[in-house]
């Protein structure tokens, strides 16, 4: 039998946590969660989110091994890339295997069939009651295994605004993080139908969020979580909390919305997005326009600036095919696009930003202009529909000093809009 579950809580909006707070927060909560003899599966992110990880693990380390039977964490990837061995030691602070004996730390491996468990089934009546009636399809909700074969999954992560649910967390580290893709393309198709210009950094429950939360209950495991609120930039933890995956998902997205919303007086004309390197595609680097979209005036232009990036996506090449269109382009030509892959017209959607299509003239207008600074060349961006500019002709200072140019260093958590 589960214990009874306090939501707790400390720190607040651009306060800072000790590591000594969070260690003893951590401690005091798990023992109070009877853990003890259980299958825990932690839900950990990947390394596209600020999150001091080793922190973390260490805290979770010295307090589950030796008390829970088993400890598996499953790197909740979606559908991004498999993290390497290299990759997954640079975010946990070293080769865990040595740093965290007693806790075995996998991938989500999204691709692999015999990795995913069904565990029930939403009608197409229930999700258009949750969808608002943008979808009307039933879904079959699949989980990964080592989740679902656990007796408590428990969220380890942070939550910042997002361009699909609103903002991210809590049960978002099951669906998509651990999900199969067919879930996961619905959920983002209907994010898409919102547009991410008006989801984005909308806190309660979107119709996204909704989705989400009725798939989750599906899962069989005992669903907890600690979810964070990270300063962007230094990794410094603001706030943490801690209870079911829906309290302290509520309590810490109410801290987000405060601490990772900045609001200007008037509309950017032209932004040059700074991606760090955690960012290692368009797929994901689209962040730095997500943020910046509901704070560029219309005929703006957002560059997005990362050297280091040289393709599109590792994974969902799809998008070469169909390149990057505002939501009606895709809607207003639906049978010409049903059968791609719903999560990729959700992300062409999403780095296109608003704008119109006239299907009988075939005209689109968009609201800004969006330009990649990359090692993509030129011709690949122009296919794609996007603009192009090459990153060796960018002089950052000089674009500092220009008024027309809003620079944004670390560009992709912190979401900006006009008061």
């Amino acid at each position: 039998m589960s214990a009874q579950i306090t939501p707790d809580l400390i720190g607040g909006p651009h306060q800072h946590v000790s590591d000594e707070q969070v260690d003893e927060f951590i401690g005091r909560n798990l023992a109070a969660a009877g853990l003890e003899g259980k299958k825990v599966a932690l839900v950990i992110p990947d390394g596209t989110r600020s999150c001091p990880l080793p922190l973390l693990m260490r805290a979770l380390h010295q307090h589950l091994v030796g008390r829970a039977a088993e400890v598996t964490a499953v790197i909740a990837l979606g559908t991004h890339s498999y993290m390497e061995p290299d990759e997954i030691a640079r975010m946990l602070g070293g080769d865990p295997e040595e740093l965290y004996p007693g806790i075995r730390v996998v991938n989500h491996e999204w691709a692999d069939p015999d990795m995913l468990v069904e565990v029930g089934r939403i009608s197409g009546e229930r999700i258009a009651e949750l969808s608002g009636g943008r979808l009307d399809v039933g879904a079959t909700i699949m989980i990964n295994r080592h989740v679902v074969e656990a007796d408590v999954a428990l969220v380890v992560g942070p939550v910042f605004p997002h361009e699909v649910v609103g903002i991210s967390g809590g049960n978002k580290y099951f669906i998509p993080g651990v999900a199969s893709q067919e879930f996961i393309d619905m959920t983002h198709w209907v994010g898409a139908l919102i547009t991410s210009y008006d989801i984005i950094g909308t806190t309660g429950i979107t119709p996204v969020r909704a989705m989400i939360n009725e798939g989750s209950e599906l899962i069989p495991a005992q669903r907890l979580a600690f979810c964070l609120v990270v300063e962007s930039g230094t990794g410094l933890i603001e706030a943490i909390a801690w209870g079911t995956t829906e309290d302290a998902w509520a309590a810490s997205a109410a801290i987000a919305a405060q601490t990772h919303v900045e609001y200007v007086d008037e509309p950017f004309k032209r932004v040059l997005s700074i991606m760090p390197e955690r960012y290692e595609d368009i797929w994901t680097a689209a962040k730095g326009f997500y943020k910046l979209e509901p704070a560029v005036a219309d005929g703006g232009e957002v560059i997005i600036y990362a050297p280091h990036v040289t393709e599109v996506s590792e994974t969902h090449h799809e998008i070469h095919e169909i390149g990057y269109h505002c939501r009606d382009y895709f809607v207003k030509q639906w049978d010409r696009f049903k059968d791609v892959h719903w999560g990729v017209l959700a992300h062409s959607t999403h780095l296109r930003g608003k704008g119109t299509y006239d299907a009988e003239t075939g005209v689109e207008k968009l609201r800004v202009k969006v330009t990649l600074a990359t090692q993509i060349p030129r011709e690949v961006c122009e296919s794609i529909n996007l603009g192009y500019l090459d990153p060796n002709e960018i002089d950052i200072d000089a674009m500092r000093a220009d008024p027309d140019v809003f620079v944004v260093p670390n560009a992709g958590e912190v979401l900006y809009r006009v008061k």
